[in-house]
C-alpha cells in the first residue's frame, strides 16, 4: 500500500476528487456541495484513513501550489480585457474598495475583541479577506499567528463562494461591477474562480477586487489596529 504516499498518486488523487466534486455540484446545482469544501473533507478523511501524515501529502501539494501563483496572475488577463471601462470609473472603484477594506478589518477586530480573542489572535484575524500569502506575510510582520490566518483566509473564501451571490441578492445588488468587486474584496481567490464561472465581466472586476484589497490591507491593517489599540 504504499504507493497511496505517493506524491503523484496524491496528486493525481487531489485532481480527481474536485473534478468529481466540481461535476456533482455542476449536477445537483446545490451552492453548499463547493467543490474546494468537498475536495478537502474527502482528502483529510482519506489521510485519516490510511495515516499518512500531512507533511507527505504536501510534498505533493507543493506542486500545486506553485500553479496557484501563475493561476492568479492569469486573473489578469480579463481585467487587461476591462481595462478602458476601469479606467472611467477608477475614483469610485477606490473609494469603494478603501471603504471596504477599512470596515473589513474593522469589523472582524471588533467582534474578535467582543468575543474575548488575545491580541495575537485578533492581529490574525484582520487580513482575513486577501490571497493567503499576503494575509501570512501581514500577520508575520505584526506578530501574530500565520498558520491561523491561513485557516481563516480558507474559510473566508469558502464562505464568501458559498453565500456572496445570496447575499447580493438579498442587499438587491444586480450590478455586475458591484457583485464582482464585492465578491472579490470579501472573498479573494476563491470566491474570485467563482465569479469567472458566471461571467467574464464580473469575473475582471472582481480580479481588480481582489488585487486592490490585498494592497491596501498589507498598507492599512498596521494603522487600524495601532489605531484601535490591538497593537
Amino acid at each position: 500500500m504504499e504507493f497511496l504516499s505517493n506524491q503523484y498518486f496524491l496528486i493525481a488523487l487531489t485532481f480527481g476528487l474536485f473534478f468529481l466534486a466540481n461535476l456533482l455540484q455542476k449536477r445537483t446545482a446545490i451552492i453548499a456541495l463547493n467543490p474546494i469544501l468537498i475536495t478537502i473533507a474527502l482528502l483529510i478523511c482519506f489521510l485519516e484513513v490510511t495515516d499518512i501524515p500531512y507533511e507527505t501529502y504536501q510534498k505533493g501539494g507543493a506542486m500545486i501550489e506553485f500553479w496557484l501563483k501563475p493561476a492568479v496572475v492569469a486573473l489578469g488577463v480579463p481585467l487587461y480585457q476591462q481595462l478602458e471601462q476601469i479606467k472611467k470609473q477608477l475614483v469610485p472603484i477606490l473609494i469603494s474598495q478603501l471603504v471596504g477594506c477599512t470596515v473589513g478589518i474593522v469589523s472582524v477586530v471588533l467582534i474578535a475583541k467582543y468575543m474575548g480573542a488575545t491580541p495575537d489572535v485578533v492581529i490574525s484575524l484582520a487580513p482575513k479577506s486577501v490571497t493567503t500569502p499576503i494575509a501570512m506575510e501581514v500577520t508575520s510582520s505584526l506578530n501574530g499567528i500565520p498558520s491561523l490566518t491561513a485557516a481563516v483566509v480558507v474559510c473566508v473564501g469558502l464562505i464568501g463562494a458559498l453565500m456572496g451571490f445570496k447575499m447580493l441578492s438579498i442587499g438587491h445588488v444586480k450590478s455586475p461591477i458591484a457583485q464582482g468587486l464585492s465578491m472579490g474584496t470579501a472573498s479573494h481567490a476563491v470566491g474570485t474562480s467563482a465569479v469567472m464561472e458566471r461571467s467574464v465581466k464580473c469575473g475582471a472586476y472582481a480580479s481588480l477586487g481582489l488585487t486592490l484589497n490585498g494592497i491596501l490591507t498589507a498598507i492599512l491593517t498596521p494603522y487600524v489596529l495601532q489605531w484601535m489599540g490591538i497593537i
